[in-house]
């Protein structure tokens, strides 16, 4: 392709793109969702809390399912005034205990709440939420209803496996990830600071 060819191109790629920005206009808050069978979605979600806490936006991080064994995320965010609650009972398969489960959820759940009416927040992660919604631990119609009464500038993240078509559809951005190859198929062990 010739230097003039490729400069027409760019250049028409450049006034679409261009278009594109200058039609965007509004501003508010987003709900993000990171779903599907593939790993990244927690580390997607941080690497957005991240980036808003770099340009001093305030935000909360509720964990649900991950207990409370030692998390990178937490470890850096909290020394920049991330709060953080976490379902202490860990994963779900190893407590079987639905009872207790769904307590640990709803427990949580009332930070969830209090944080997505909160609007110094200016972030929400809701870390694992699906599992709760599928699980029946956390009713939908209550995960609907905070996400849509929260404060107008607010962005709230989800992320989970199998996230509900609701969920879905109220979402203003969907991003599911999909497995290709995982070291831990072949037998090796999940790292500290890569999957931890």
């Amino acid at each position: 392709m010739s230097e003039d060819r490729h400069q027409q191109r760019q250049q028409r790629l450049k006034e679409q793109v261009d278009a594109r920005i200058a039609s965007a206009q509004q501003e508010r808050g987003l709900v993000l969702v990171f779903t599907g069978n593939g790993k990244g979605k927690t580390t997607a979600a941080f690497g957005t809390v991240t980036r808003a806490v770099g340009h001093g936006l305030k935000a909360g991080v509720i964990q649900f399912i991950k207990g409370e064994w030692p998390n990178g995320e937490k470890n850096l965010l909290q020394q920049h005034n991330v709060e953080f609650q976490v379902m202490a009972s860990g994963f779900t398969w190893e407590t079987q205990d639905k009872t207790a489960d769904t307590e640990a959820c709803l427990a949580v759940w009332e930070h969830g709440k209090r944080m997505l009416a909160d609007s110094s927040l200016d972030v929400v992660l809701l870390d694992e939420v699906t599992y709760m919604v599928s699980y029946g631990y956390l009713p939908l119609e209550a995960l609907l209803s905070a996400l849509k009464q929260r404060p107008a500038h607010q962005t709230a993240i989800i992320t989970g496996r199998g996230c509900h078509r609701e969920l879905l559809a109220l979402a203003d951005t969907v991003t599911e990830m999909r497995p290709v190859k995982h070291a831990f198929d072949a037998g090796i062990k999940a790292q500290k600071g890569i999957d931890w």
